[in-house]
């Protein structure tokens, strides 16, 4: 009896092993265990970041969108990016005799200037517990440049040149992981920030004060540094995570000139500026088999972003203390922003096979404060974006993807807008932008190893 009793026992042991073994290796033959089961995930995961690109003008100098997902991918891996951005922004000044000649088209013309932009990521996969990423991108940008047209309001005959922006910077994030518990990881790192610009003023809008006006940011680079949090559940593609990157604080060696003959109505001195800080909250799920719902939420802090170089500081107070009589006396920033940056993108990713794999998502930004700049006058954006992926091989694929984007209305402002004097208002505003649009590519490499 005992002797049939532990055979008993022993089989029934035996059949509940094959039992567990059964679901814990082949989960996609019992429904409950393939219910939001995707297969080949990292196929459908990869197509993400196609879609989730920026537009260099749609807020401040906002461009890559500094996203950290590479970072959360499984295992080694690595990949690399390239965006392109075609523009069309356009306006109509305001019928005034100081800002444009009699007779003559109101038209700004198309100052949207073609783009392009690189982003690179390399993840290593430490131990169970470690890990490292190096995560390059160009964060900020801006590439405006009004055409010399006659009316003159922003463009100049006797120099043959309109009014230009071009605006660059590079950012490299070293980033260390640390997994505590079983699916959950706090990181962290250094970021190394380079930015760099050119600005000049042309046109009767700018009045014959700065008219001619040049600065010129050389390169630099300062330190700044990321810290973050991540939660996943692969069985189900659950990942998400919050990233908090600091503001960089830098002191610029600015040359400045009204064509070609430097300024020096004050003594030399360096220009502060800061490049803002900001927070990226990422996340993603499996909703049904093959299927993947995605979201980002990002704020960036442009509200205490403003740009003074010396001798322009000195001139814009000249020039204010004589137009208000004595009433204001102080300068006026090169360039600012009066309202924090707020965008949320929402997508969908679908695995067509094993080798191809669609995603779309749309998106929406606040903007950064309207009235805005001649520099950059576009309030926010609606956008949709598609993307398609393919994988010759489990462990590599090419993906692609487009982006519309329905830029804001805005009218645009010459620097004074926001000044505590009465009637400057109404003397500030210079032109109204509206119907504008933007087109994105993007090309996406990445590689598992």
């Amino acid at each position: 009896m005992e002797k049939s009793l532990s055979k008993d026992c022993a089989d029934l042991r035996s059949h509940l092993k094959r039992v567990k073994d059964t679901f814990v290796t082949n989960p996609k033959k019992y429904s409950f265990g393939r219910r939001l089961q995707l297969k080949s995930g990292p196929i459908i995961f990869s197509v993400i970041g196609v879609v989730f690109s920026s537009y260099s003008q749609a807020s401040a100098l906002e461009q890559s969108g500094q996203s950290i997902l590479p970072f959360l991918e499984a295992g080694n891996y690595a990949e690399v990016n390239a965006f392109a951005v075609d523009p069309s922004v356009s306006g109509v000044i305001h019928d005034r005799p100081d800002l444009g000649k009699p007779n003559q088209s109101r038209d700004t013309g198309n100052i949207g200037q073609d783009n392009q932009f690189y982003t690179a990521a390399l993840k290593l996969q430490l131990t169970d517990q470690f890990s490292f990423g190096l995560l390059y991108d160009q964060p900020f940008a801006a590439k405006t440049a009004y055409p010399l047209l006659p009316n003159n309001s922003y463009s100049d005959d006797a120099s043959r040149e309109g009014t230009s922006v071009n605006v660059k910077s590079q950012n490299l994030s070293f980033i260390l992981g640390y997994s505590p518990i079983k699916n959950f990881q706090v990181y962290g790192g250094p970021v190394y920030q380079t930015v760099e610009g050119d600005v000049s003023f042309r046109g009767m809008a700018y009045t014959e004060a700065f008219n001619g006006y040049n600065a010129k940011f050389k390169e630099k680079g300062e330190l700044g540094w990321l810290l973050g949090g991540s939660y996943q559940i692969p069985e189900i593609a659950l990942k998400a995570a919050i990233t908090y990157r600091s503001k960089i604080k830098y002191d610029f060696q600015v040359d400045e000139n009204i064509f070609g003959e430097p300024l020096q109505y004050t003594a030399p001195a360096k220009t502060k500026v800061e490049t803002p800080q900001s927070v990226n909250i990422d996340f993603q799920t499996g909703i049904a088999e093959k299927t993947l719902a995605y979201m980002n939420l990002r704020w960036v802090n442009w509200k205490k972003f403003n740009i003074r170089p010396a001798q322009y500081d000195a001139l814009t107070a000249m020039y204010m203390d004589a137009l208000t009589e004595g009433a204001y006396k102080q300068g006026i920033d090169l360039d600012s922003y009066q309202k924090d940056q707020y965008s949320v993108t929402l997508g969908l990713g679908q695995q067509l096979t094993d080798r191809w794999s669609i995603a779309s998502d749309i998106g929406w930004d606040s903007g950064s404060g309207s009235p805005a700049s001649t520099l950059g006058p576009v309030k926010g954006y609606w956008s949709v974006g598609l993307g398609a992926q393919f994988n010759p091989a489990p462990n590599y694929f090419i993906a692609a993807g487009v982006k519309y984007f329905w830029l804001g209305d805005t009218k645009a402002e010459g620097g004074g807008y926001y000044l505590p004097i009465d009637g400057i208002k109404e003397f500030s505003e210079q032109a109204e932008f509206k119907n504008n649009r933007a087109i994105a590519y993007a090309l996406k490499f990445g590689y598992r190893f």
